[in-house]
């Protein structure tokens, strides 16, 4: 009897938590089919606020600069913290090894304001210094980006180099492979899946940041969490629920897609 109970309080939380998070989005995916201006008040069905969006150059000048930061940044992040973890996991002494770590990590706790007007002032240093960067724009806002995910692709990396065993890899060596092709064709592969997280996380983060975009960016470089945030002040228009309904339904494909590729594995895996 008390099982029965806990079960259907632990099922109530569930569908509660569930509810909590997902149905605001279900009633952004609805109003985005508004038929009128307000995106509070329904007055029947539409798709006109999509060919609105898709014609709305601003919007889409913002969607595509974001895009661009989010792609180079996670990509520069990956490079860089998949160095620095491999670095810190296989070589467990040397001078400077605690400094460096709590270098690398410490934007995973520092405020988002801070990291932001650190970055500012050190670009100002700079353009004194060497006269670059001249103006703020994507490549600034790149830049930060790039500072704040390579603490993030850094631990998730090390993480899983340091769960791996190690005897795959003195086994390659042993038979005569070389350091670098023992790292491509071994290492490489096994951390292939904590590097697509930290990518992921690190393309994330980048696209959906506001802080450190307002503090490095210039005029003309109006990212899309800007654009968002700026448009509160004068009223959410019916094309954000658009492109919010977009961005959703295109995550969702993709954690489906990963989630049946990952099925699909486990499932061969079971077999063999």
């Amino acid at each position: 009897m008390m099982s029965l109970r806990k079960s259907k309080f632990l099922l109530t939380m569930m569908l509660f938590g569930y509810a909590f998070l997902y149905l605001p989005i279900l009633t952004l995916i609805g109003y985005s089919f508004n038929q009128g201006p307000r995106v509070t008040l329904w007055t029947g069905f539409s798709t006109k606020w999509y060919a609105s969006l898709f014609a709305n150059e601003r919007i889409l000048e913002a969607v595509w600069l974001s895009l661009r930061i989010a792609f180079c940044a996670a990509t520069i992040a990956v490079i860089v913290g998949v160095i620095a973890a491999f670095v810190l996991a296989r070589f467990r002494r040397f001078r400077g090894r605690s400094f460096f770590n709590g270098i690398v990590t410490a934007p995973l706790v520092m405020p988002d304001v801070m990291s932001g007007l650190a970055l500012l002032l050190m670009l100002v240093f700079l353009e004194q210094l060497i006269g670059w960067p001249q103006t703020r724009g994507g490549v600034t806002i790149a830049l930060g980006h790039i500072t704040v995910s390579i603490a993030y692709v850094l631990v998730i990396v090390r993480s899983r180099l340091l769960e791996m065993d190690y005897a795959l890899e003195e086994a390659a060596l042993d038979l005569g492979a070389r350091p670098l092709g023992v790292f491509f064709r071994i290492t490489l592969p096994l951390i292939f899946p904590s590097i697509g997280a930290g990518w992921l996380l690190a393309f994330t983060l980048s696209l959906d940041d506001v802080v450190l975009a307002s503090f490095l960016s210039g005029p003309g470089a109006t990212t899309l969490p800007m654009l968002v945030f700026s448009s509160i002040r004068f009223g959410i228009s019916p094309e954000i629920n658009a492109l919010a309904t977009i961005i959703v339904c295109l995550v969702a494909t993709g954690v489906l897609i990963s989630g049946y590729i990952l099925y699909r594995q486990l499932r061969q895996a079971s077999k063999a």
